[in-house]
C-alpha cells in the first residue's frame, strides 16, 4: 500500500509517497494552484491511485482548496494534528537536511504505522454539496453586484482608476486594481504618484 504525507503551507506544499515498508518512493514540491494540484493529482495516479483504490493523505489542515481537491471520490484524508505530528518527528527519525522532504514524510510515516489512530475527514453529503454550490453563486453575484458598484462611483469620482485597470479582465476584482486604489485612493494622491512607485506597488 501506498501513503501520501503533505506538508501544507500557504503557497506552497511538499508532497512524500512512501510504501508498507517506510520507503520514500516519490517527493515533490508543488504550488497551491490548479498546476500544483495537477502534479499531485497525476504523481498520485504514476503510483496507482484510482477512484475505486485512491492513496490515502495525511495533512495538517482540514480546510483550502487543494483539501477539497483531494477529497473528490473516495479518497480518505485524515487533517493529522500539529502536535500529533510533532511527537512522531524523533520516533521516524527523519534527517533535517535540506534535500529532505522533512514533515512530508514524517506525514505519511504517521498514516503508515497509526492510520487506525486517526479519523479521516468525513465525506460531504448531498445536502452539503448543494449548500456549498449555492454559497459559491451567492458569492459570486455579491462579487460582480459589488464590483458594479465600485464602477459605477468611480466613474463619477475617479475615472482615472477605472481607466488604469480598463484593459485587463475582471479588472477591479485583480489583485493590481486594489494595490493601485490602496496606494492612490484619491485622484490628488494619483496626481503625485511616481511610476517608481507604481512599479514597487505592482510587483
Amino acid at each position: 500500500m501506498i501513503y501520501c504525507g503533505i506538508d501544507w503551507a500557504e503557497k506552497t506544499h511538499d508532497v512524500a509517497l512512501v510504501d508498507d515498508s517506510g520507503q520514500l518512493l516519490a517527493k515533490r514540491h508543488i504550488t497551491d494552484d490548479a498546476v500544483g494540484y495537477k502534479i499531485l493529482l497525476d504523481l498520485l495516479a504514476e503510483y496507482g491511485d484510482t477512484e475505486d483504490s485512491p492513496i490515502p493523505v495525511a495533512i495538517e489542515t482540514s480546510r483550502g482548496l487543494l483539501v477539497t481537491v483531494l477529497r473528490t471520490g473516495q479518497r480518505q484524508v485524515f487533517a493529522i494534528n500539529p502536535m500529533a505530528a510533532a511527537r512522531c518527528r524523533d520516533r521516524h527519525s527523519v534527517s533535517r537536511k535540506k534535500s529532505d522532504p522533512g514533515d512530508a514524510l514524517v506525514l505519511a510515516n504517521v498514516l503508515r504505522t497509526d492510520m487506525h489512530a486517526h479519523r479521516p475527514l468525513p465525506h460531504d453529503s448531498d445536502l452539503a454539496r448543494a449548500v456549498l454550490a449555492r454559497a459559491q453563486q451567492d458569492a459570486t453575484w455579491n462579487r460582480q453586484q459589488i464590483s458594479n458598484q465600485l464602477r459605477s462611483l468611480l466613474r463619477e469620482y475617479y475615472p482615472a482608476a477605472l481607466a488604469a485597470v480598463e484593459a485587463w479582465k475582471n479588472g477591479l476584482c485583480r489583485p493590481e486594481a486594489h494595490e493601485i486604489l490602496k496606494l492612490a485612493p484619491t485622484p490628488a494622491k494619483a496626481a503625485r504618484l511616481t511610476r517608481t512607485q507604481l512599479q514597487a506597488a505592482l510587483k
